[in-house]
């Protein structure tokens, strides 16, 4: 073990602050990367499936979500005017009673996701498609939601 002895002479005021930030500075990487790991651990833990994005434009709500290997009898789409709810199974194949996993990361069973929308839809007039694992699903907006032209007049 080597035993360091400070001497104040040898670090001025200056490089002792130095010193000092340099070290927090890498507490604060440290502690970063852990709660980022940490983060997406939960993240993953919290069972957030399936992964969508929704999205939108003047007339339409777009939400497009990931269930690769799902047909769409293995799924059940709803949609209220301020909500859709989308609920499935994932059906594994069953392996034999006699196989030890090494890793075991996919899962199977019933999953149910609802998605608050942001303005209100025509539900009667929605349309989905699966195609290659991506649901597609396009929401028209209600009359109420889009945004409306105002003519000025002049005086």
């Amino acid at each position: 073990m080597a035993i360091v002895r400070w001497e104040p002479r040898r670090f001025g005021v200056p490089s002792l602050w130095r010193e000092a930030d340099r070290v927090r500075n890498q507490l604060e990487d440290l502690l970063g990367t852990l709660s980022g790991a940490v983060e997406s651990r939960i993240s993953n833990w919290a069972g957030v499936y399936p992964p969508l994005n929704l999205s939108e434009d003047a007339d339409n709500l777009y939400l497009t979500a990931e269930l690769p290997g799902l047909a769409s009898a293995d799924l059940e789409l709803s949609v209220e005017t301020d909500s859709l709810t989308l609920r499935g199974e994932r059906k594994l194949q069953t392996a034999d009673q006699k196989v030890n996993y090494h890793r075991k990361e996919r899962e199977a069973g019933f999953f149910r996701r609802v998605v608050s929308l942001p303005v209100q839809v025509e539900a009667d007039q929605a349309k989905a498609s699966l195609s290659n694992g991506i649901l597609t699903v396009t929401l028209p907006k209600a009359a109420a939601a889009k945004p409306r032209a105002i003519a000025i007049k002049a005086e």
